[in-house]
């Protein structure tokens, strides 16, 4: 059989048919994943989009539309050569079983800069979870995740990241279902949201640094907590946390910051809560430097972890519980610098009145102290 020779003429027509369906899936800089083949799984669809805006050299975005999708396990990467938006406005729904999910996570995101993830759609993780990792000045704004198995968003090695709007619904009996976990991450924003969980609405991780937490909503869950800290070896330091404007309701914690006895060092720095209102919380405030769940450490020897610089200001309501802050500092590394100033929490029920209980810590109080005992 000889060889088929091609003809300029019909190079030229390959190119013009490649070229009229790129432009066909993509208009004015608008990638819709329906355009690239979507059909109910729109996986495929999704990466492929999600590539050629990548590739833009303008700004891009990348949309999927109203409906009801499912999704397998992706991977969005970076880096792209301009900026890139996410707009979900459909509901993306994860494979239920769990073996088709290797690693864990569902959707990761990962090393990419100028990124935006907004749109009125759901991410339904029907037990997975979403990842952020390395990704840099980013806005992640009205988008909801639903059901996830263990952390609902795990941020890693993110440096100014903000959610805004942001809901995140489980039921309150989830296991380590975390609304939002950061870690090794700085200039983390989360603004005027919503989360209702089965474990800490919001957890920091070692590294933190540059958090700012304003206008949360919490409960059901087990409330806003720095830590645990000091679990394993070389922690990075947590610094600059700052939790203002917040309302917790019917969670077992309120604000707390929390280490593990016996194991390794660390250190934990300027750490301010301050106009939290709580409704029905079991322990408002506290620092916990016993933290040891189910009894697997060591209680023989104190936390290795250094706490100084914290303030809990202006934090009112009602305790379900009637120690209404309990600060346990380690007695190896005892905590400095810590300040109440008017705490204001009532507690109706047995073994009241509401008090206070402090070990290893010397806290300066100001203004109403509605809890003796410190």
């Amino acid at each position: 059989m000889g060889l088929e020779v091609v003809s300029p003429a019909m190079i030229s027509f390959s190119l013009f048919l490649l070229l009229a369906s790129t432009t066909q899936a993509q208009s004015n800089g608008v990638f819709d994943v329906t355009k690239y083949g979507a059909g109910k799984d729109i996986t495929e669809a999704l990466t492929t989009a999600w590539k050629s805006a990548c590739a833009s050299t303008k700004p891009s975005k990348v949309l999927i539309p109203s409906g009801t999708y499912w999704l397998r396990k992706v991977t969005l990467a970076g880096p792209c050569k301009a900026a890139i938006k996410l707009q979900v406005d459909g509901i993306l729904k994860a494979p239920v079983d769990p073996n088709k999910l290797s690693g864990g996570h569902w959707v990761n995101f990962i090393y990419v800069d100028q990124f935006t993830l907004s749109g009125r759609g759901t991410f339904d993780g029907q037990g997975k979870n979403i990842r952020f990792d390395y990704i840099t000045n980013a806005l992640v704004r009205d988008i909801t995740t639903l059901d996830s198995k263990n952390f609902h968003v795990n941020v890693l090695g993110c440096r100014n990241l903000t959610f805004q709007h942001f809901t995140v619904r489980a039921p309150g009996d989830s296991v380590n279902t975390d609304g939002i976990h950061i870690g090794r991450s700085t200039g983390i924003y989360i603004i005027d949201s919503k989360i209702s969980t089965g474990d800490d609405c919001i957890s920091v991780g070692d590294g933190t640094e540059e958090l700012h937490i304003t206008g949360v909503t919490c409960g059901p869950g087990h409330g806003i907590s720095v830590g645990s800290l000091g679990k394993y070896p070389n922690e990075k330091p947590v610094s600059g946390i700052f939790v203002k404007n917040c309302t917790i309701s019917d969670t077992t914690n309120g604000v707390r910051i929390k280490s593990w006895p016996a194991l390794y060092g660390g250190v934990a720095s300027n750490m301010h809560f301050e106009d939290i209102v709580m409704n029905n919380v079991q322990n408002p405030v506290i620092i916990d430097q016993g933290y040891c769940p189910w009894n697997q450490c060591s209680l023989k020897a104190p936390s290795k972890v250094k706490i100084s610089d914290v303030s809990f200001k202006s934090i009112r309501g009602t305790s379900a519980t009637p120690v209404v802050v309990r600060i346990a500092c380690s007695s190896g590394f005892p905590c400095q610098k810590v300040k109440l100033a008017n705490i204001n929490l009532a507690y109706r029920g047995p073994g009241g009145p509401a008090k206070s209980q402090c070990s290893n810590v010397k806290p300066i109080i100001s203004g109403i102290m509605s809890a003796s005992g410190c």
